[in-house]
């Protein structure tokens, strides 16, 4: 099950659920790749909330940013661009 995003959560709460969420997508579709902006329609989130959460999937190395800026899974680097 997907965790939802809670409009009642607290900044960091929707951040770490929202986490959550992108990487059982990811796992789902292995080669999903994703920019921000797509993400944040897909989503439907506000910038700063996507950024925080790609940002910290990307420290934590489970997504890795292309050139072009898209996200993919790291084990797979699959997106054609």
């Amino acid at each position: 099950m997907i965790p939802r995003v809670d409009n009642q959560a607290g900044p960091g709460d929707c951040t770490a659920v929202l986490s959550q969420r992108i990487r059982a997508e990811y796992l789902e579709m292995p080669g999903l790749c994703l920019t921000i902006e797509q993400a944040q329609r897909l989503w439907s989130i506000d910038r700063p909330t996507c950024d925080a959460a790609f940002d910290t999937l990307t420290a934590t190395r489970f997504l890795d940013r292309t050139p072009y800026g898209s996200f993919v899974l790291r084990a797979t680097r699959v997106c054609q661009e």
